[in-house]
């Protein structure tokens, strides 16, 4: 789904992005101009980003979590 019109950046470009380590708004607008013109795709950007870092905590928590 595209996220960002403005730019033609869709939400697996944004799950990308977080995955190699973007983890906040100000990068996400560096790398993929997401926010950085009309606004509109904001809110949705750092919902997404949200759900990775959340998704990869738990995953490292689980990770931890089981015995060696």
């Amino acid at each position: 789904m595209y996220v960002c019109l403005c730019h033609g950046v869709t939400d697996r470009d944004i799950r990308a992005a977080a995955e190699s380590g973007i983890d906040s708004m100000r990068q996400l607008g560096k790398e993929l101009g997401v926010g950085r013109q009309c606004g509109r795709c904001a809110c949705t950007a750092r919902e997404i980003l949200r759900e990775v870092r959340t998704s990869d905590y738990m995953a490292m928590a689980n990770m931890l979590a089981q015995p060696a």
